[in-house]
Formats: structure tokens, C-alpha cells, sequence
């Protein structure tokens, strides 16, 4: 898809998975996978072809029915895992480095007639495209919409110059795709964000529900001076007796870690006294979502919108971002936590610590 949700410096993606359809329990569309498996179409257009067809954009395009070969090891909860489209459309148009991607339902129109064609629907009622499968095992891929990697209403919001360059081209429809190994077809959405290994494992998959950890930083005084407008100066990010016990009394392991406590202590350069504030985090995409708890104190304002987020980050450290002032470097009640962080307390990257370094 064309955008994605970021908070901060380090968050965010695209969710489809509102009213998604499990895989396994879709209709199997014998015209496209005669034994049920996963298929793949595809075929990449030559120099000539794309001479012929100027207003054609789409260089390279793959469709491939089946489980999701897009998706990236993440945060979700593994229960999510199954939750997926059972059609995949992805394009690189002319010039363009990465491909584009769009996923839908595909069913049959009336699964009564045999006859009757098969249409892959989208969010808010939109077309992803209708197919065919001529003589020859070809796919047919019709009605695809210049918008199909666009927010509804894109050609209102963007003005006509603006939706005409990023929607496909007018002759961008009746693509007629050859047969071709389902690996082909995952190689190329692996083109969409390659995975980098130096990343390693999601969090979710890294810290256990039922066991302890602790992430930190302690900033020296080279660091500080090279970075005034910084308010921390030491920070831990953990789980102890008190997150394990919440999780193991109320918490479901099948859908770790929604629902699993965290606590962040901080030291700033103004108060010498570390504070402690518990956050309440759920797997979204490639991050965790912490919202401020009011579990270990009362508050003066609602601190359910305070949100910060966890990241893995590079040879096991873990990235923490304060977008909008909802660490607890300042009052979450006040004015200045109100809106977003100024200062240089924005990201920061932790590293694994012994578990006495939290300490409450």
C-alpha cells in the first residue's frame, strides 16, 4: 500500500487485518488452484511492449492466491497470524525501484454458477480486480483501478496532476498473466521491504510472557554535553514480579503481548529522583503500542492517549520512541506533555541489561 502510519522516528505500518477472512477457511478457487495450493501468475513486460503501450505504466506484475507471501516476521500476536486476504496484486510500474502491493477477498460472484466469474473485493467496498482463466492456463486480470494503491477518494483530495502521477495508467487493465512457480511470485513481494537480518526476531518473539527482562540506557556526561536540549539521563524499559503477575492473572499467552505491562524508569538531568510509569502494550505491525497506565498512581487528567512504542533494533538492542511526550521526563498531566517532544528525548536505543539493573 502507498502510506503508512508513523509515530516518531521509528514507527509504524499499513494494518489490513479489520473484517479480514481466515486463508484456510476461504472458498478454494478450483479455476485458479485446481489441488488447493498456493498459485502464482505473473509476467514482466519487455522494451517493445512498453513502447507500444505508453499509457500502460505497470513494467513487472504478479498475482498470487494463496497465504499471505507479503507479510514480515512481526508484533501481532501469533492467534493474528491466520488472518489474512487470499489474493495478492503487486506492481512496479516504469522507473520505480520497489514494487507496489494491494490485497483483497476473492470469491466467486454467485457460487451457485459455475460459470460465474471470480471478483477480489478490497476494503470499503472496492474492487482489487476481477479474474479469468483462459484456454491456456493464463490468468486474466480486469477492472483493476487506476486507484487500486490509493485512499478512497484519492482523485478528490490529491487534485487531477497529482492522482494522474501516482495512480497506474489509463491502459493498466486486461493484464494477461503466465502461469509460473508460487516462489516467483514470493521472491518478488519479498522486493517490497526486504527483510533486514540484522534486525533479528520480533519482541514478541524474543521476550517471553512469563519471563523477566530489562532494557537500558545510561547516558554519560560526553553524550549530555553533546546533546543539551536532552532531558534523560538514565532510562529502563523492564518487566518484573509485579508485569509478570498482571499478565499471569489476567493475560492471554495466545495473544502475547497485547495486554502485557511494561515499566519505564527515568532519571532526568533536573531531578535526581527516578520515576516509574507502567505502560500497557499490544502488537501492531513491526512495533508495540505502550499506552501510560493508571495502575500505579492516580492522575489529575486521561493518560490513556499518552502512548510510547517498542522496536527491535540492531544486534539485539531495542528502540523506544516518545513521540509525543509520554515518557515521564515531564508531568503526563501538563501542558508541556500535551503535545509533541521538542527536545532530543524523542528515540532512544536501549541495550539488554542484567535484571538488577531494574530494580524498581
Amino acid at each position: 500500500m502507498t502510506s503508512r502510519m508513523v509515530a516518531g522516528a521509528v514507527l509504524g505500518a499499513a494494518l489490513f487485518i479489520a473484517g479480514a477472512a481466515l486463508a484456510d477457511d476461504a472458498p478454494k478457487l478450483t479455476e485458479l488452484s485446481p489441488n488447493g495450493a498456493d498459485v502464482c501468475f505473473g509476467r514482466v513486460y519487455d522494451a517493445a511492449h512498453l513502447k507500444a503501450h505508453p499509457h500502460q505504466k505497470v513494467a513487472r506484475i504478479f498475482f498470487y492466491h494463496g497465504h499471505d507471501p507479503a507479510s514480515r516476521p512481526n508484533e501481532e500476536p501469533s492467534s493474528m497470524s491466520d488472518a489474512a486476504y487470499n489474493g495478492f496484486l503487486t506492481t512496479t510500474v516504469r522507473g520505480a525501484k520497489k514494487p507496489e502491493w494491494a490485497a483483497g477477498w476473492c470469491n466467486k460472484e454467485d457460487p451457485s454458477d459455475k460459470a460465474s466469474g471470480i471478483r477480489c473485493g478490497m476494503e470499503c467496498d472496492r474492487t482489487l480486480a476481477s479474474l479469468k482463466v483462459d484456454d491456456k492456463g493464463r490468468l486474466i486480470l480486469s477492472n483493476v483501478q487506476r486507484d487500486v494503491y490509493l485512499d478512497a477518494g484519492a482523485e478528490e483530495d490529491l487534485g487531477k496532476a497529482k492522482y494522474n502521477e501516482q495512480a497506474l495508467g489509463s491502459e493498466d487493465d486486461n493484464f494477461r498473466l503466465d502461469p509460473m512457480p508460487a516462489d516467483t511470485c514470493k521472491a518478488e513481494f519479498a522486493r517490497i521491504d526486504p527483510i533486514d537480518p540484522a534486525i533479528g526476531a520480533p519482541l514478541r518473539e524474543r521476550l517471553k510472557p512469563d519471563q523477566p527482562f530489562c532494557y537500558g540506557r545510561d547516558y554519560d556526561d560526553a553524550h549530555l554535553k553533546s546533546h543539551p536540549d536532552q532531558m534523560t539521563q538514565s532510562i529502563r524499559v523492564f518487566r518484573g514480579p509485579i508485569e509478570l503477575a498482571s499478565f499471569a492473572a489476567g493475560g492471554d499467552a495466545a495473544n502475547w503481548p497485547d495486554g502485557a505491562d511494561i515499566a519505564i524508569s527515568v532519571t532526568t538531568r533536573q531531578k535526581e529522583a527516578k520515576v516509574t510509569q507502567t505502560y500497557s502494550c499490544q502488537g501492531e505491525a513491526d512495533q508495540w503500542r505502550c499506552s501510560a497506565s493508571s495502575k500505579m498512581s492516580d492522575f489529575a487528567c486521561d493518560i490513556s492517549q499518552k502512548e510510547i512504542f517498542l522496536k527491535r533494533g540492531a544486534s539485539g538492542t531495542m528502540l523506544l520512541a516518545n513521540p509525543n511526550n509520554a515518557l515521564a521526563i515531564v508531568d503526563l498531566c501538563s501542558k508541556m506533555a500535551g503535545g509533541k517532544t521538542k527536545s532530543d528525548d524523542k528515540v532512544y536505543r536501549l541495550n539488554p541489561m542484567p535484571q538488577s539493573a531494574c530494580t524498581p
